[in-house]
């Protein structure tokens, strides 16, 4: 299925079916005013985390140590925080999963997993070789 279809048609409709059934449920304002403390709390957990993320990258930086997985959490925090200004449940919920660490690993792991399949299925070009000089002394 087309992502540009999911994204512009049916998550719109996913997050006007949830935001009616929760407006029925609780009212209007009160659906309004969740929308906003979601928000509002996603992006604070968001600014917390991506600073504690920025924290321990700088520390694997002195050690020498490439921060693979401090650049895959900042981007699912970036990712989380864009999920949260969005207006809507579906998205506020996918983007607190991705803010929440235990969650964020588990996504991350399937994901590495995925990339690893496409990969390890394609024919690879390159070819492991050794270079030998076979030139004598020519003194």
């Amino acid at each position: 299925m087309n992502p540009f279809f999911l994204i512009f048609i049916v998550l719109p409709a996913i997050e006007l079916y949830l935001l009616i059934k929760v407006g029925v449920q609780i009212g209007a304002l009160y659906t309004i005013a969740l929308i906003f403390f979601t928000a509002i709390l996603g992006l604070y957990f968001a600014k917390l985390q991506g600073i504690q993320t920025i924290k321990s990258g700088m520390i694997n930086l002195y050690q020498n140590k490439i921060p693979l997985y401090e650049m895959m959490s900042g981007a699912s925090i970036a990712i989380a925080a864009f999920l949260l200004i969005i207006p809507g449940f579906f998205t506020d919920s996918i983007g607190f999963l991705l803010l929440i660490p235990f969650t964020r690993n588990i996504l991350l792991i399937l994901a590495l997993k995925k990339g690893n399949k496409r990969k390890t299925g394609e024919q690879s070009e390159i070819i492991d070789g050794e270079v030998i000089d076979n030139k004598k002394d020519e003194s």
